[in-house]
């Protein structure tokens, strides 16, 4: 099977040769807005890996919300990731929808973990495509704490994510929407930790008034376990996403917290709804895809 790297080699040197974030992060460069010249450039792989039939099920849920959050609501778009290309197959859909739709894509701002800068130059010129906050993820700080520079490293993570959380109160105070992901890794078959929901998200959601969960089904960029980005696997598919109606944030954790066993702590309790939710939306995802290109849903 064919990788990034063997296909798309020579553009991926365009976008590096485009690229303009720096690669070491800090907490004065948290807010990262999109490069359009290499967004444009992934889009013409996209041409080529995203099959006809794919779409964006239940997008006016996703322009409710950005109404909601032009008004004053701070609003949450919570993605199942399977895949690096998760987002660009997002923002490439919505687009193909309409303008509306479009603006709406273009409100988004990713909370993304702050190895997708600093892995390799090949993986930032992907990256940086989107607008993003840039965060040091907490499952990375806890196998660091554990070197040499444990208490460096922890002092770094505490300036990148004061930072990085006063970006996402201007953000969603000035009518962004903020997309996360609950896992905060991509799902690999066979690994279930992956899919784990992190009971940080709790935090997230009781920040926000409103929120959007939203299932994908087709996958045009399969991981590979042994390497970076640049040896994934390139995957011709059908990418359906599907967005659930918008949620009220108070009542979907009150909701959690009331139907969960009293020994469960409310992060827990919240992060299983959040899997469920999530599970909820991939069965329509896979039902809309399967739908649409006349083939079985595959989970």
């Amino acid at each position: 099977m064919a990788t990034m790297r063997d296909r798309y080699g020579e553009l991926a040197l365009e976008m590096v040769r485009n690229s303009r974030q720096p690669k070491r992060i800090t907490h004065d460069a948290i807010f990262q807005e999109s490069n359009l010249k290499n967004r444009a450039l992934i889009n013409r792989i996209l041409d080529d890996l995203v099959q006809p039939g794919s779409t964006v099920v239940g997008a006016d849920h996703i322009l409710e919300l950005h109404q909601r959050c032009k008004a004053g609501e701070p609003g949450l778009l919570l993605l199942e990731h399977y895949s690096n290309f998760d987002i660009p197959c997002f923002f490439y859909l919505m687009h193909r929808l309409g303008p509306r739709y479009a603006e709406a894509a273009e409100a988004v701002v990713a909370m993304a973990a702050m190895k997708l800068n600093e892995e390799s130059k090949f993986v930032l010129a992907f990256t940086e495509a989107y607008t993003r906050i840039v965060i040091y993820p907490g499952r990375a700080l806890e196998q660091a704490v554990d070197g040499p520079q444990g208490d460096e490293e922890a002092r770094k993570a505490k300036l990148i994510n004061m930072s990085a959380m006063r970006e996402m109160v201007r953000c969603k105070n000035n009518g962004r929407i903020v997309l996360l992901f609950p896992t905060g890794t991509r799902y690999r078959p066979g690994v279930p930790d992956s899919k784990r929901i992190l009971r940080a998200v709790d935090t997230y959601i009781k920040g926000f008034r409103n929120a959007v969960f939203v299932g994908i089904a087709g996958n045009v960029l399969l991981v590979n376990p042994q390497a970076e980005m640049a040896e994934d696997y390139i995957n011709p598919d059908t990418v359906t996403f599907a967005a659930g109606p918008v949620i009220p944030c108070s009542e979907f954790r009150n909701a959690a917290r009331n139907g969960a066993p009293p020994e469960l702590s409310t992060k827990d309790a919240v992060a299983e709804a959040v899997g469920r939710q999530l599970d909820e939306m991939h069965q329509v995802a896979e039902s809309a895809r399967a739908a649409s290109s006349g083939s079985r849903p595959t989970g």
